[in-house]
């Protein structure tokens, strides 16, 4: 049975992460009816959670971890302060340190690919526009207008053929 805290940063990452957070400055309300900001960890756990499995940022509110609001919010601030980014740097120098990267032979690939835990989609759906969709067939339907009547859709029809042979 796996544990409910896997998804939960460890001490030993936090203590990493919350050195590069940016500084917060409440903001007072002139009626002081603000609610108290809700944890920057469990936030980061609710952010980790939607990263690791791909669920949209709603989903996060039946989990426990936080709403899914505050947690989409605080990304944006974060992702604005450059804090991700931080981490992605940091993460690559210490393995640079410890295993080596091989800089020379890096390379960057442009597939996008889905959450690893991300499930499957329920029925397959086209990715283009309906509009695209109705441009594109635009000239086959002028093709099968100019049939004739008489022509029904998915009726074999009879081809004559003329031919100046007996």
């Amino acid at each position: 049975m796996k544990s409910k805290d896997q998804w939960r940063v460890s001490d030993e990452l936090w203590v990493r992460i919350e050195a590069l957070l940016p500084v917060h400055e409440p903001k007072a309300h002139p009626l002081g009816c603000h609610r108290k900001r809700v944890d920057d960890r469990k936030v980061m756990d609710g952010i980790f959670f939607v990263m690791r499995t791909g669920c949209p940022w709603k989903a996060l509110d039946a989990t426990g971890i936080c709403s899914g609001s505050t947690a989409h919010a605080r990304f944006q601030e974060w992702e604005k302060a450059g804090l991700f980014k931080r981490l992605w740097e940091e993460a690559l120098l210490e393995y640079d340190q410890e295993k080596g990267l091989k800089w020379k032979w890096m390379s960057m690939d442009g597939a996008m690919t889905k959450a690893p835990l991300g499930g499957e989609k329920n029925r397959a759906q086209s990715n283009r526009p309906r509009q695209a969709w109705s441009q594109a067939q635009s000239a086959d339907r002028s093709a099968r207008h100019a049939r004739g009547p008489g022509h029904r859709r998915g009726q074999p029809q009879r081809h004559e053929t003329h031919s100046s042979h007996p």
